[in-house]
């Protein structure tokens, strides 16, 4: 079998359990048609750089797959005609990498960022008017 990432936007109005029940859906219909899934993320609300079917803003699903092409294509089409998914991409890697994706990866990295930016401003001298 191959080896799968997909990524999905859906509709902005759905709640963050709705988005993450998608991603758990599309990973049934993948185990329904042979395939297994290796990894799953909920990437959260992100701001899109143009509007997506009126909307600014999207939940993002990532899914890693095992799966065999008849797999994939059965669940794109779910995909597709599902109302509240927006888009979806769909990449063959030859490997899946360990641990978190990047956009994970770049949250952690965020969150470490917030208490430099901190320390920064209490070392800035101050200039009274």
């Amino acid at each position: 079998m191959a080896l799968y990432e997909h990524v999905f936007i859906a509709r902005q109005d759905l709640s963050g359990a709705q988005a993450e029940a998608l991603i758990e859906h599309f990973g049934t219909v993948l185990k329904d048609n042979g395939g297994t899934v290796v990894g799953s993320e909920y990437w959260g609300v992100k701001t899109m750089a143009y509007k997506v079917n009126k909307n600014r803003k999207g939940h993002y699903g990532f899914l890693r797959s095992d799966a065999p092409p008849q797999a994939v294509q059965e669940m794109e089409r779910l995909m597709r005609l599902h109302e509240d998914v927006m888009r979806v991409l769909t990449v063959k890697v030859d490997a899946h990498e360990e641990g978190p994706s990047v956009q994970m990866q770049k949250r952690d990295r965020d969150d470490d960022r917030g208490d430099r930016d901190r320390d920064r401003a209490d070392r800035r001298p101050r200039r009274d008017a």
